[in-house]
């Protein structure tokens, strides 16, 4: 059985959660507090950067989200999360291209002053203002559309919709977003959705962890 090594509040992890219980993959779910057991040598050899989520499966090790999401896609390609068409195509690679390296990582700067961890004001203003760009092109992008592929849920909802249901932490208000905000209310009702949703005292408990892991990489 596909193993999965995941912790419960972190969104790399959960997108890939996610795209297993959507697509309906049996797999052993493997915890990791990140308090350090990700530093362990048994941790270590199976994934040399020390970060979830990993999976194995039939003997193959799959590090990064992304390369994971991709891999599932091929070797279980049934229910698809990629569309066929060309268009389509795009806008869902656009969409999860730019969560992972614009929008993910303003957020990240955006978590220090969360944890009590001094952020230079500038770099905080940066990040604002890149969350509220991203944030305007996916409302314009979406349109009254039910995802962003149309009527197909697709790998955009998984890796974009895991991630900007938590901007409010940060001060951003999807209510200046109503496009948007009917589609984070449409994925709060997917089953997949429920069952990953991290609970407040699971991410209250985090925090030490989230400031120890941000102190040591960033």
């Amino acid at each position: 059985m596909l193993k999965f090594y995941y912790n419960p509040i972190s969104i790399n992890a959960r997108r890939v959660w996610v795209a297993l219980l959507e697509k309906q993959i049996p797999f052993e779910p493997l915890l990791l507090n990140l308090n350090g057991d990700q530093l362990q040598d048994q941790f270590t050899a199976i994934n040399p950067l020390q970060r979830v989520p990993v999976i194995v499966d039939d003997g193959l090790r799959v590090v990064e989200s992304l390369a994971i999401l991709d891999y599932l896609e091929a070797k279980y390609p049934t229910p698809s999360l990629i569309p066929n068409e060309a268009t389509a195509i795009a806008t869902v690679r656009m969409v999860t291209t730019t969560t992972v390296t614009e929008l993910q990582p303003a957020t990240v700067i955006l978590t220090r002053p969360l944890v009590e961890l001094d952020t230079d004001p500038k770099k905080l203003e940066s990040a604002q203002e890149a969350v509220a760009k991203i944030l305007s092109f996916y409302e314009t992008l979406l349109g009254n559309q039910t995802y962003f592929a149309g009527e197909t849920f697709t790998l955009a909802e998984v890796v974009a919709g895991t991630l900007i249901p938590s901007l409010p932490l940060f001060g951003f208000s999807l209510d200046d977003y109503p496009h948007l905000l009917a589609w984070a209310e449409r994925l709060e009702e997917r089953e997949s959705w429920q069952k990953t949703a991290p609970d407040f005292a699971a991410i209250a408990a985090a925090i030490p962890n989230i400031k120890a892991i941000l102190e040591r990489r960033f």
